[in-house]
């Protein structure tokens, strides 16, 4: 049975080895044409469910196995009374293999089957076909053109494994993609149905291993794991004697003149993800406004850096960077940080300030870079960061031996030892100022309470975007601190502080 988008296997796979699986599926006894027939039965019921008044069918066909899949649901089509055409951008006469036969079901059924035009006319449900997961480079005419005409058309679409153009391991769109209403896919998740552009191509997502059995599986774990609450690393639950002592102190550095509220934001989302104290660096200005929104945590007026040395013998963990800013004052705070020998988040203007050169990392650090500023410490463009999400998390991870938090649609977990995981949670709402300040703070808080930066960075990342997911059901207008109450609620749900 195919998976609804909530029960999808954690693995995430490259397209090579999506391809590898396959081979071990037909190494272990079944012919590719049954694969082949599995998956146009697979699309062709979700394609059924998805509209299930829909009477035509038309099939945009191009000339490798992704090709064969569509044949095969055209034929389905036509024998359940649909009216169907395939419309074939890839020469029919280059199919072989298992497609060649796949194209020869479909005429058998008579299938009306003719060559595509800029000019023809697409009707009912279009099943996208034109293009696997062997894709590297741009998408080249005449597919860029009936990618356009799909897109134009108005008209709901399937797309046969991925969305023609999507590159598999990246996410990202080679030249030109199709929108889908609706992407199955098969045999192994791609990554790149869950970073960079695919959220606005995949549609709806359902999964079909193919009766894969786990043996297939075996020894390829694939490259990245897919966050859900059940394989999320957990905070203990709390004796009933526990103390404040117990949970950490956060002390959270930022916020000079004209950005003081970033690492409010930042304080308060600490404060609130369970972290035994909290204490605040920041301009003397910003003192009284602390006071007001955060009587709870203990804050310092500071001038200097001199004025942090007594308090960082004190704490357990340092977020610095929201509001920071670039100038002497930041700079002098970022390098008292840089020489504690504490855990610590680094955001904003101290990834900018460390991409400049100014300071070195120290260890043990979770970084939480956008794209631009992944960009900035690569020394790449922020375009080349978009075009491979994962290898921009995994370069920056191995750069600065750092926990390394790619944020943005499909924000990506890296660490130094080249585990990667992949959080495709989150809501369009969250496209507002703060967000990144309130992850930073939660993050150090779940560090305080004793998590590996691993692990903190992964449980803050699904905390932060399921929580964007739920507030972002009221729509625009989402302000960055609506997150902070929900985080607490999911958070306890997921760990609770009894048992």
């Amino acid at each position: 049975m195919p998976h609804t988008k909530d029960e999808l296997p954690d693995a995430l796979y490259g397209a090579a080895q999506v391809r590898e699986l396959d081979a071990r599926l037909i190494a272990a006894g079944t012919p590719g044409f049954e694969l082949m027939q599995r998956a146009a039965h697979a699309t062709w019921r979700a394609l059924v469910r998805q509209w299930p008044s829909a009477t035509e069918l038309t099939v945009l066909a191009g000339h490798g196995n992704n090709a064969g899949d569509g044949y095969l649901v055209a034929a389905m089509a036509q024998r359940a009374g649909w009216q169907v055409r395939v419309l074939a951008v890839g020469d029919p006469q280059r199919l072989q293999g298992d497609a060649a036969l796949a194209h020869s079901e479909a005429l058998a059924e008579g299938v009306a089957v003719q060559g595509w035009q800029a000019h023809s006319e697409l009707r009912g449900v279009i099943l996208d076909a034109l293009l696997g997961t062997g894709l590297s480079g741009d998408v080249r005419e005449p597919y860029l053109s009936a990618i356009k005409a799909i897109n134009a058309s108005g008209l709901p679409v399937t797309a046969v494994d991925i969305p023609s153009g999507l590159c598999a391991d990246t996410g990202h769109v080679l030249g030109g993609a199709v929108q889908a209403d609706l992407t199955v896919t098969f045999i192994g998740l791609k990554l790149g149905l869950f970073t960079g552009d695919a959220a606005d191509h995949i549609g709806s997502l359902l999964f079909n291993d193919l009766q894969a059995s786990a043996d297939i599986y075996r020894d390829i774990p694939g490259i990245a794991q897919r966050l859900n609450p059940a394989n999320l690393p957990k905070l203990t639950a709390r004796r009933p004697t526990s103390h404040k002592g117990r949970f950490g102190h956060v002390l959270l550095i930022g916020g000079d003149h004209g950005f003081g509220g970033a690492i409010l934001l930042s304080t308060e989302s600490a404060l609130r993800s369970g972290a035994g104290m909290v204490s605040l660096a920041t301009r003397p200005e910003h003192v009284p406004a602390a006071l007001t929104r955060v009587p709870e945590v203990m804050t310092l007026g500071t001038s200097s850096a001199n004025q942090l040395m007594g308090l960082l013998e004190k704490v357990s963990t340092l977020v610095i960077g929201p509001g920071l800013g670039q100038a002497s004052w930041g700079r002098a705070l970022l390098s008292a940080a840089a020489n504690a020998p504490l855990p610590q988040v680094w955001d904003a203007d101290a990834l900018n300030l460390l991409a400049s050169g100014f300071v070195q990392l120290p260890k043990d650090c979770v970084i939480t870079p956008h794209p631009g500023e992944a960009a900035r410490l690569l020394g790449i463009s922020t375009a080349e960061v978009q075009a491979d999400r994962p290898a921009a998390a995994r370069a920056l991870s191995k750069k600065y031996a750092a926990t390394v938090t790619l944020k943005g649609a499909g924000t990506l977990i890296a660490h130094p030892d080249g585990r990667l995981a992949l959080c495709h949670q989150g809501h369009p709402a969250m496209a507002t100022a703060g967000l990144g300040d309130v992850l930073a703070g939660l993050t150090g808080a779940l560090l305080a309470q004793g998590m590996q930066s691993f692990d903190a960075a992964r449980l803050a990342v699904w905390l932060h975007a399921n929580a964007g997911a739920q507030q972002g059901k009221l729509g625009r207008g989402l302000a960055a601190s609506d997150l902070i109450p929900a985080i607490r609620q999911l958070l306890e749900e997921q760990a609770p502080c009894l048992k």
